[in-house]
């Protein structure tokens, strides 16, 4: 099914065209906590959603979970669900992914339009048809490739955003325009994301999607080139997993940030990467992201994470690294001195 995406000037005008364009004899909202406060008084009086059921679920990725998705499949159920009806996902990555998952499962899949509220849905979860949710304490670890059939794109939503919100989802912008061309990736290591121009990001966010659409295009199952989108993710991942046995949990674009770290330093000594561009880049998360100790002692946890990834092959940690900015290199693998190497120069400040 082709997905359609909308950089929305009227959120309310889109919401109605999406709606009407998939089949409903009954429309459901999901959405989490804090956007059913926050963001659902955006759009409630859109009339294509007065007759709409919300199902609230619990905030945050810790609530990524079957017990989550189970909770949604039972309220479609008792609530007369059909395999005709419609979902509207409006929220995070979280409840994109997780909302898509119950969508595309229901009644063997039903229609769903996703509406990203934070900047690292607008930029990554909402956008190439990967849902799913945690299990047995890794990331994404259940869940099916599937579009959304539209996706609606309104930067208003950012205005209802925390810094740290907003920083997390610029770490994935960060990892397009590493993968992209130089002229994004300098355009993202110099804006200010602390004091940020929200009229400069939406142009930003705009580019920012084309770079993923372009490379899910081509690849649409991960084969190939689409693992381009991992960079900073392999790392990144198991530091997000590790986060939530400690008291410190990690937003997601956080983990990444720190994971681009690692692997920037990787593909320096691996694939000759620029270092003058390494460090430009480090610098940037140094000063914009808050820092997340790790001690030697936790190397084999993270080792330990990094193989239950799923771009791995025949045991081998699966790596994407970068010979230069836009010069990708799929399916990498680093010997254990190499990772430890990385995991240093991140835990010794970069």
């Amino acid at each position: 099914m082709e997905q359609r995406i909308i950089i929305s000037q009227n959120i309310k005008k889109d919401i109605e065209k999406a709606v009407a364009a998939c089949e409903h004899d009954r429309t459901y909202i999901i959405a989490d906590e804090t956007t059913e406060r926050l963001c659902l008084p955006l759009i409630s009086d859109t009339p294509c959603l007065e007759n709409a059921k919300t199902i609230s679920i619990k905030p945050t990725d810790t609530n990524k979970t079957l017990d989550s998705l189970a909770c949604v499949w039972k309220e479609l159920s008792n609530s007369g669900a059909t395999r005709h009806s419609c979902i509207i996902n409006i929220g995070g990555g979280m409840v994109t992914d997780l909302g898509g998952f119950a969508a595309s499962t229901f009644k063997r899949g039903i229609n769903f339009v996703n509406i990203p509220t934070t900047l690292l849905a607008m930029v990554d979860a909402s956008v190439g048809g990967k849902t799913g949710i945690n299990f047995n304490g890794l990331k994404n670890e259940i869940g099916v490739f599937n579009d959304a059939k539209y996706v609606i794109i309104s930067t208003a939503f950012l205005k209802t955003l925390d810094t740290t919100e907003l920083r997390s989802g610029y770490a994935e912008m960060l990892k397009h325009g590493l993968i992209s061309d130089e002229r994004m990736w300098a355009e993202l290591v110099n804006y200010d994301i602390l004091h940020p121009d929200l009229d400069k990001l939406q142009r930003m966010v705009a580019d920012s999607i084309k770079v993923k659409e372009h490379i899910v295009e081509a690849d649409p199952y991960e084969a190939g080139i689409r693992k381009a989108l991992n960079l900073g993710h392999t790392v990144g991942h198991a530091f997000e997993s590790f986060s939530f046995t400690t008291d410190n949990p990690l937003p997601h674009g956080y983990a990444v940030a720190f994971g681009l770290v690692c692997e920037l330093y990787l593909s320096c000594i691996k694939c000759g990467f620029p270092t003058d561009k390494m460090r430009q880049t480090v610098t940037y998360i140094k000063e914009n992201y808050e820092p997340f100790t790790i001690t030697c002692k936790d190397y084999p946890a993270l080792t330990a994470l990094m193989k239950h990834d799923k771009k791995n092959t025949a045991g081998e940690i699966n790596f994407t690294l970068l010979g230069g900015v836009g010069d990708i290199r799929i399916n990498q693998t680093v010997t254990k001195y190499e990772l430890t190497e990385a995991l240093d120069f991140f835990r010794e400040g970069c």
